[in-house]
């Protein structure tokens, strides 16, 4: 393999919550500490308990085992990392895994927030702050290779500012939200102001999968199709969505310098949106952007099996990354993925090198 003269960006890693986790909550906000309830309907199942009242499941099966050459069940992808390192309690041991994958800088997400934990405003205030601490404390002396998400409480706009202002100042690069927060879609004018200090803090908006409206979850259980296809509507299709009405909305005139990142939900769907979208404006008698993606500021995390050359068609070369959903073990995850961009050769070199370093340091600023 090719020496590169540039350093590596996983754009998608994943911190496993823990109980060191919520040491960080305030002795006042303890009641908000998460308890792992076992589902009486569903055996081997959780749901979170937040502050007595029932939250949502707990993704505790999402974690990978601690073998690294385990695989995403009877797939060929390795998925298998050290408990320490995914946990963030020994970060030298995440270090030296990453260092022999190949990656130079991750960037982490959260694992629990993937789902809404808490309607409680307080509550989801005291959890993301907790959580923003916890990751601020744990990659301490480690910036210029751990860089983080932080967490907002998206139904308390001003905490959000404050602990968006917060997280900035300690290795936090982007805003993680959700393509549903509670009852709007992450678009909607009631997230005008979190938007607006994203763009002034030059934090870029994460939307990772996932789905902070209950009902909308909810609309899954029992589905004939099974949990695979469950996960598969209930996290990626909103954020396709969200992608797709972010290029519809005002939102790229509004905050022109706001750069959007849409993490996890692979990027076969690029073609799709671009046509929708270009026919829609069309439609509308807008003007059609030479791109529509780069018009929006919106960068795409790929898997490694995507048609990335007949993508690359409708994304252009300024709008993949790739990561390798460290710490998680489902079907976006293969700590392999950065050397699989390597050694493709259906890709230019100036391609490979825009996936693996250019697109994601432009999304989250790490030039």
């Amino acid at each position: 393999m090719d020496a590169l003269n540039y350093p590596i960006i996983d754009a998608d890693a994943h911190v496993i919550e823990s109980d060191d986790t919520w040491d960080f909550l305030e002795p006042a906000e303890a009641k908000y500490r998460p308890k792992l309830v076992d589902d009486p309907d569903k055996p081997g199942f959780g749901h979170w308990e937040i502050n007595g009242r029932r939250g949502p499941m707990a993704l505790t099966f999402v974690e990978s085992e601690d073998d690294k050459e385990s695989r995403a069940q009877l797939s060929s992808r390795r998925v298998g990392t050290p408990r320490e390192a995914r946990r963030m309690q020994d970060t030298k041991k995440r270090i030296d895994h990453m260092d022999e994958l190949g990656i130079d800088i991750q960037v982490l997400h959260a694992t629990i927030w993937l789902l809404n934990l808490t309607l409680e405003p307080d509550g989801e205030a005291a959890l993301a702050r907790a959580w923003n601490k916890w990751l601020a404390e744990t990659t301490k002396g480690c910036s210029d290779r751990l860089r983080w998400s932080c967490l907002v409480p998206s139904s308390v706009p001003d905490e959000a500012i404050n602990q968006m202002r917060w997280s900035k100042e300690r290795g936090a690069c982007a805003i993680f939200l959700r393509p549903m927060e509670g009852e709007k879609w992450v678009t909607d004018p009631a997230f005008y102001p979190i938007l607006e200090e994203a763009e002034k803090l030059d934090l870029p908006i994460a939307i990772h999968i996932a789905n902070a409206n209950p009902a909308s979850v909810s609309m899954y259980d029992n589905l004939a199709a099974g949990a695979q296809t469950q996960a598969w509507g209930i996290f990626r299709v909103p954020t396709v969505q969200s992608c797709m009405f972010l290029i519809m909305s005002e939102i790229p005139n509004l905050f022109p310098k706001l750069r959007w990142g849409f993490i996890e939900s692979a990027a076969q769907w690029v073609p799709w949106v671009h046509n929708e979208s270009v026919r829609r404006m069309e439609t509308l008698g807008l003007p059609v952007p030479d791109n529509v993606f780069e018009a929006s500021n919106a960068y795409i995390t790929c898997q490694t099996d995507d048609d990335l050359p007949w993508i690359l068609k409708y994304a252009g070369e300024n709008t993949l990354m790739i990561g390798t959903d460290y710490g998680h073990s489902d079907p976006s995850s293969d700590i392999d993925s950065i050397n699989f961009i390597r050694d493709r050769d259906d890709l230019s070199l100036d391609t490979k090198e825009r996936i693996l370093h250019h697109n994601p340091a432009t999304l989250y600023g790490l030039n």
